[in-house]
């Protein structure tokens, strides 16, 4: 059963000036695999710094604090070792990778992580259902890696990057950011499927709870001023929708 576990994680960003601002004072937390922690603040407060931290982003600089996953130190990684080690970001902003079409960039990934190409009868019938279960068009597997997709089908495609790779941990950051009712639906519904299998952990990051209400969390994480202020089940989320941050703010 794998286990994330962030002890004190401080994290600073270079200004152009050279000065290092803090960003993240002081981040505990342990995601379980078959644990969703949903992680909820307002704009600005480290949510996503937290994401790319943990994912070996190069413009966030680790001044304190640990990582580790399963035991291993996360932050002695380069970024391809703890994808193959199990970690898995799902972007806000999902990039464009010319050149490359999404059949070859998920079959070289599932190379990288298993140590093994998967054969590839076995493996066109995985991709297919895959992009059957999230209604994508099967000629997406032949376009380049979200060239041309719209805001809605690059988060479809990275939810079938995580049907597909089965990763130890997924760290979703606003998943729901610029999704309509029905992609939200079935991005949910992916995601959903993997919960299910108790083998993966999921760390969700997002400003709202509309998506919390497809995707049901343990644990709820309010995130202000680089740390967590509280913590609570999913009734917390519910608070703050009524509340807002302002109460958490005011004490930050």
């Amino acid at each position: 059963m794998s286990t994330l576990e962030i002890r004190d994680l401080q994290v600073s960003v270079k200004l152009p000036e050279g000065e290092l601002k803090p960003i993240l004072n002081g981040v505990d937390l342990t995601v379980k695999a078959g644990e969703t922690h949903a992680i909820m603040g307002p704009n600005g407060s480290g949510k996503s710094t937290l994401a790319y931290s943990i994912a070996g982003h190069p413009k966030y600089q680790i001044t304190g604090g640990s990582v580790t996953l399963d035991g291993a130190d996360v932050l002695e990684l380069s970024v391809d070792e703890r994808a193959r080690a199990g970690l898995f970001l799902a972007m806000q902003y999902p990039v464009e990778v010319p050149g490359v079409s999404v059949a070859n960039f998920l079959r070289t990934a599932k190379t990288a992580i298993d140590g093994e190409a998967p054969k590839l009868r076995t493996w066109a019938g995985e991709l297919r259902g895959a992009m059957e279960k999230l209604q994508m068009d099967p000629a997406f597997a032949q376009r380049n890696v979200n060239e041309g997709f719209s805001g809605g089908e690059k988060k479809r495609h990275e939810i079938m990057q995580l049907e597909l790779l089965k990763p130890k941990v997924a760290i979703l950051d606003e998943t729901d950011s610029g999704l309509d009712i029905d992609a939200l639906r079935i991005v949910s519904e992916g995601v959903n499927r993997v919960r299910e299998t108790g083998e993966t952990g999921f760390l969700l990051i997002t400003h709202y709870t509309r998506i919390l209400r497809y995707i049901k969390p343990d644990f709820v994480h309010v995130f202000v001023g680089g740390k967590i202020v509280e913590e609570g089940g999913p009734e917390l989320a519910e608070r703050l929708e009524a509340e807002g941050y302002e109460k958490f703010l005011a004490k930050a």
